[in-house]
């Protein structure tokens, strides 16, 4: 938090840099920050009102601000994993009253001037992250690099280099294909998964979860998930053919990494990080996180990296969002190990793809979903994530405007809040 509050001060002092911007940002909350409808309408929504709470507050509805936006009814959200680091106030730049959520669908309420593919009535999914759809990215459909809708100077300095904006995320950057599928392909692509290679995956939440079904379908001949709590068991369940390492299983002294080896003579072919860096394993890093002397922990990274064989592959999808310490670069160039970090999914590159393999049936989503809740126990449903409670893998909050459950669709083990 206190690196959160330093990241404010810092901004105020470089000054947000809209040069160039092609979408107004900056508002994280429309009765806040001077963006209600004009017609006083209200509605529920949830925010972050400071570390670890989260809250169902009504505001106004938003309005049209630039001439591209467009107004969506919501029938469908869910909670990501990313934002349990939301709540912890992990990602710099977030503000009390900040309002949530970046993965949802809808029915379209109203149009901007400017925008001529879309009518009120339509039913769309959003992407997660806000593009221009012009810049030198945008055109290479590699939109989570869009130049022109963030507007936060620190994040220029931070990285290098700024990336989009995206929904309900923070200042530092602004259903289910409009984040969770698209990223977990993204994964797989990203990282290149070839025939036949042996594949493994730290974290079994929805995103590693749905990278396993994208790498087996990619022709991987081995897939190992390494959890330490149910969903190991979720992921036996759910994804044939899948091995597990529940690492709270192993013997004292006995690592992941030297599991893997003797697993795979020599390492996998290819690991993918989905788990992220805000959790540590060990006392060292536990202090230096608590501290602020690191942002991230490189614990899982080094095991990715020890667990990969020679000139093998390992990508980043999970989130990490500063610095970290003891990362063993040694192992990485030593070993010629290509790392990735693949970035935030360019949805809109991968919408027609992985749509088409939804509508045919190839990738069944639903395989996720734990529970269904109303929006009003949407603040619940962040503290169960975060607790890993009732065995909750991935929500689908209900609103108002949602419809019933469709008939024939068979879910014998959805939980209702």
């Amino acid at each position: 938090m206190a690196l959160n509050a330093a990241s404010h001060l810092v901004e105020k002092a470089l000054g947000h840099n809209t040069d160039d911007t092609s979408a107004t940002s900056g508002i994280g909350n429309p009765a806040r920050d001077n963006a209600a409808h004009p017609s006083g309408e209200k509605m529920k929504a949830l925010a972050w009102m400071g570390k670890n709470d989260v809250r169902i507050i009504e505001t106004d509805k938003p309005s049209l601000v630039d001439p591209h936006d467009v107004i969506i009814k919501v029938t469908g959200t869910t909670v990501c994993g990313s934002d349990v680091h939301l709540l912890h106030g992990q990602i710099l730049q977030i503000k009390k009253g900040d309002i949530l959520g970046h993965e949802f669908c809808g029915i379209v309420d109203e149009v901007g001037k400017d925008v001529k593919h879309l009518k009120k009535g339509m039913r769309v999914v959003n992407s997660f992250v806000v593009s221009c759809g012009e810049c030198r990215f945008c055109v290479q459909k590699l939109t989570t690099a869009c130049e022109r809708t963030n507007a936060s100077s620190l994040h220029d300095n931070l990285y290098g280099s700024k990336t989009a904006g995206i929904f309900g995320y923070s200042h530092f950057v602004g259903l289910y294909l409009s984040d969770v599928l698209v990223t977990s392909y993204h994964a797989v692509q990203d990282t290149a998964v070839y025939k036949g290679d042996t594949v493994a995956i730290w974290g079994l939440g929805p995103i590693g979860l749905l990278v396993a079904i994208f790498a087996f379908k990619a022709g991987a001949s081995r897939v190992i998930g390494i959890d330490n709590n149910f969903r190991c068991d979720f992921a036996k369940k759910k994804i044939p053919g899948i091995e597990i390492i529940n690492y709270s299983e192993l013997p004292k002294g006995r690592t992941v990494t030297a599991e893997i080896h003797e697993r795979v003579p020599g390492g996998v072919d290819c690991s993918i990080e989905a788990a992220g860096g805000e959790y540590a394993k060990g006392w060292a890093h536990s202090i230096e996180l608590a501290i602020g002397a690191e942002n991230d922990t490189s614990e899982l990274l080094n095991e990715a990296i020890m667990s990969t064989r020679k000139f093998g592959r390992v990508g980043i999808i999970a989130d990490y969002v500063g610095f970290t310490n003891h990362f063993n670069v040694g192992s990485l160039m030593e070993r010629g190990i290509r790392l990735i970090g693949c970035g935030q999914s360019p949805v809109q590159k991968y919408w027609p793809e992985v749509l088409r393999m939804v509508e045919s049936g190839e990738v069944d989503p639903s395989v996720i979903v734990t529970h269904r809740i109303r929006l009003d126990d949407i603040a619940k449903a962040y503290y169960m994530h975060e607790k890993k409670q009732d065995g909750m893998v991935k929500v689908f909050a209900e609103t108002k405007f949602s419809h019933p459950k469709a008939e024939g669709i068979d879910q014998p083990d959805l939980k209702f809040l």
